[in-house]
């Protein structure tokens, strides 16, 4: 019996350090194993990263494309839609503005309406400051074209103000730039309409 407990004794001692053995020898491989796939982790969160850079230089690019492509269309309809030899632009601009407030204009050709533009405050701002505005296109055929063009807005004094002013134009082959131009008539503190064309 004492030789069973024995042989019992020295079993459970062999089990033990062999298990003992065993884990010794399972513990760096499960920490390999964490060390690999945090690597692998980290790797693939790179990948991702630079997949994603490159795609959004992709989206980056089309874009920048589209827009070329938008312009170049916006410039053949122009084209198209007006061509040079029966082109004409009308443009407004304005000179100081002191005693005259612009609201709207409203431009006949032949005695038909073409445009009626209303407008803003900005807009207004940036005609005093020295801008121009292309107020419309249309094609014309060769020939003589009455143009007339009424101006709305408030006068000296604050009060309501609408002018006119006409142009007898002759269209000849080739495009055609009419300007519409307000300015102040000092002396007479009053606003001045004029229709020309430029050179």
């Amino acid at each position: 019996m004492t030789g069973f407990f024995r042989n019992a004794t020295i079993i459970t001692v062999c089990l033990f350090a062999t298990s003992a053995a065993i884990a010794q020898d399972a513990a760096p491989l499960d920490a390999d194993r964490v060390i690999a796939s945090s690597q692998l982790a980290a790797s693939g969160e790179r990948d991702s990263r630079q997949e994603f850079r490159s795609l959004d230089e992709d989206v980056q690019a089309l874009k920048k494309e589209v827009l070329d492509l938008n312009r170049d269309l916006f410039l053949l309809e122009e084209e198209l839609l007006f061509p040079a030899n029966s082109q004409v632009a009308f443009f407004i601009s304005m000179d100081v503005g002191e005693y005259f407030a612009l609201d709207s204009v409203n431009l006949k050709i032949d005695g038909k309406e073409v445009t009626n533009y209303l407008y803003t405050q900005r807009e207004v701002d940036a005609l005093i400051r020295g801008g121009v505005h292309r107020l419309h296109m249309v094609n014309l055929k060769v020939g003589d074209h009455e143009l007339v063009a009424v101006f709305t807005g408030k006068g000296p004094n604050m009060r309501d103000y609408r002018r006119g002013a006409t142009l007898m134009l002759n269209k000849g082959i080739g495009a055609k730039y009419v300007e519409l131009e307000i300015t102040d008539r000092v002396r007479k503190q009053q606003p001045e309409f004029e229709i020309r064309e430029w050179e």
